[in-house]
């Protein structure tokens, strides 16, 4: 009698586990594809846009047409390397998310993670910092963090699901 029980425990905690592993590996995809739109708007600001990125129209006051043009074509070539990169990082967690972490592969939730923190932690301090440049900091950043927070609510949905693997 006591084994049947816990089976029928184990299996209405299954139960309960699976909705929160595929909502919270669903939430982290998300998020990996909010990455992606961030990144690829970031890139079209630079080639259509104003010259710069979203949230900032002028820099100390001059737009990117006042700029001497080295300096211009600088700030294009950082901006398309970083869209690069945030491209490519929404597009791995994106994946890691959607294929590994349904699976309960620790390795790609942990590697997600690690993945999205490093990013974060390297890139949003320095907004911080008083900027020698002025920008809006809801079209700037708030996008970013709104995937952010999707994509923890996602890491804590799926976390119980991933450590009974």
């Amino acid at each position: 009698m006591t084994m049947n029980h816990t089976v029928a425990d184990e299996r209405e905690e299954q139960a309960q586990i699976e909705p929160q592993l595929r909502n919270g590996a669903l939430l982290m995809a998300l998020a990996g594809i909010a990455f992606v739109v961030y990144g690829v708007v970031f890139l079209a600001m630079n080639f259509v846009g104003d010259g710069f990125e979203l949230g900032v129209s002028t820099l100390g006051g001059m737009t990117s047409a006042e700029l001497d043009p080295t300096v211009a074509y600088y700030i294009s070539h950082l901006h398309v390397a970083t869209a690069a990169f945030i491209i490519s990082t929404g597009i791995a967690i994106t994946g890691l998310s959607w294929y590994g972490v349904r699976q309960r592969l620790t390795w790609a939730w942990a590697t997600a993670i690690v993945t999205a923190v490093v990013g974060l932690a390297l890139a949003l301090p320095m907004h911080w910092t008083g900027n020698a440049f002025s920008h809006d900091w809801v079209t700037h950043l708030g996008p970013i963090y709104l995937a952010t927070i999707v994509f923890i609510v996602g890491v804590v949905l799926s976390y119980r699901g991933v450590r009974t693997a």
